[in-house]
């Protein structure tokens, strides 16, 4: 099976939430669920001083729907909603 390039977005409850906090504890479930690997976090402004986290990272395809690893991260303190935003089979 090939790799796949996964981005998710997570939206905090609110623009007071450490997004830093949030992105070690989505890291740490991410490794759980795809292993290690490469991750690129980006804080990505919203509105009104409301940022959204960005999350890219690498998983085997044969690990199958990112969805359950969604529930997971949206059960992180301070977490309002987590999508999977893009899926990509890697190249190379």
């Amino acid at each position: 099976m090939a790799n796949a390039v996964v981005t998710i977005k997570l939206m905090p409850d609110s623009p007071e939430i450490n997004l830093e906090d949030v992105k070690d504890e989505a890291l740490s479930k991410i490794e759980a669920f795809a292993g290690k690997g490469d991750t690129k976090t980006e804080i990505i402004p919203v509105a009104f001083g409301l940022k959204s986290l960005n999350i890219i990272f690498i998983m085997d395809e044969s690990l199958g729907s990112p969805e359950e690893l969604e529930k997971d991260i949206a059960s992180i303190e301070g977490v309002n909603s987590v999508e999977t935003i893009d899926v990509r089979r890697a190249i190379g």
